[in-house]
């Protein structure tokens, strides 16, 4: 059997990378926004060792004293940077056997859709500056393009994502589904991807990144966003998407145990709907950060989330501001293994 697999995210953690933002970052309000990064970075902090990419280290301690942090057991790496989307520009940690890697992949913002050219090349960057242990390889996996975003894991050889976005045009459309699926297998040492042909949610600009919409608890447990109002054009393509997971089967044959995490309420910056999703959690070492939207269905997911994770703590940060930027606190971290 193939020793090579990606860690699912509840293995044990390392440490979790930040990209900070700046005043030159795609941001709508940075002040609002820099109080999240602060508030998830503590939140962190309370887990685990947490990485901060930043284009200035000392104007990233000024936007953290300002807001009454101390940056107390944060590395940070100075790096060039277009935007701040750790999950999406950061490395995927591949393990094989007692050697430990990171996967570069080409981040070409989201199917060439946003200024990239820095981002592409911060986990390169930041591994020349000794960012991961001295024992972990850099593999440069040009010229395939990959969002951390767009793939979830169960640890076990599945892989699960959707098909609109690994297949999208301007990624890597010079491929079919059946070489792309080979060459993840290849790459992650996977048994098999679970394409999921369904869903969508408004607002989302990367054409429908799994971590909004899907997500492994357990090797038999999926996280799922529901929408239970069919006047909501979300309804119909969740709809699909849920009436599909039920047809997945988990390796051993039996179907999978779902759990539906609510859609949050409707929230617009102008006339612009926000694509905000409750299974954009982030598991950290002891606990489930979950992006609240200050609504009465934060509660509600995090009870859902609690019955999967029982000996996990369940915090609730407001992840309000990150949907301005059109994504939330999954989208904004990347966690890497133990040993990392």
């Amino acid at each position: 059997m193939c020793d090579r697999k990606i860690p699912a995210e509840w293995e044990p953690q390392g440490f979790v990378q930040l990209t900070w933002p700046h005043c030159e970052t795609e941001w709508y309000n940075l002040p609002y926004v820099l109080d999240c990064y602060v508030n998830v970075a503590r939140t962190i902090l309370r887990y685990e060792p947490l990485l901060i990419v930043c284009r200035d280290i000392e104007e990233c301690k000024a936007d953290m004293a300002a807001r009454g942090f101390s940056p107390d057991g944060v590395r940070f790496v100075e790096c060039p940077l277009n935007d701040t989307w750790a999950r999406d520009h950061g490395a995927i940690s591949v393990l094989d056997g007692s050697r430990k890697y990171i996967l570069d992949f080409v981040f070409n913002g989201w199917g060439l859709k946003f200024g990239s050219d820095l981002d592409n090349q911060i986990t390169r960057n930041i591994f020349r500056k000794g960012a991961w242990a001295p024992d972990v390889e850099y593999v440069d996996m040009r010229p395939f393009v990959l969002e951390g975003g767009s793939i979830d894991i169960d640890g076990c050889g599945t892989l699960m994502a959707t098909s609109e976005c690994l297949c999208s045009l301007n990624r890597n459309e010079y491929l079919s589904r059946e070489e792309i699926e080979r060459k993840l297998c290849q790459a992650f040492g996977l048994r098999r991807i679970l394409w999921v042909d369904h869903g969508g949610i408004v607002g989302d600009d990367t054409d429908s990144h799994i971590d909004i919409l899907a997500r492994f608890c357990t090797p038999d447990t999926i996280a799922y966003t529901r929408c239970e109002d069919p006047s909501d054009p979300n309804f119909g393509p969740l709809k699909e998407m849920e009436e599909q997971l039920k047809t997945f089967r988990t390796l051993d044959g039996k179907p999978y145990k779902l759990v539906p995490l609510p859609l949050p309420d409707a929230l617009y910056l102008e006339d612009y709907r926000l694509p905000g999703s409750y299974a954009n959690f982030l598991i950290v070492n002891g606990a489930v950060l979950i992006p609240g939207a200050n609504s009465p269905k934060d509660a509600v997911a995090a009870a859902r989330l609690q019955q999967v994770f029982p000996d996990r703590k369940m915090e609730i940060i407001n992840c309000r501001a990150l949907l301005s930027g059109h994504g939330g606190l999954h989208c904004i971290t990347m966690n890497y293994p133990e040993g990392y």
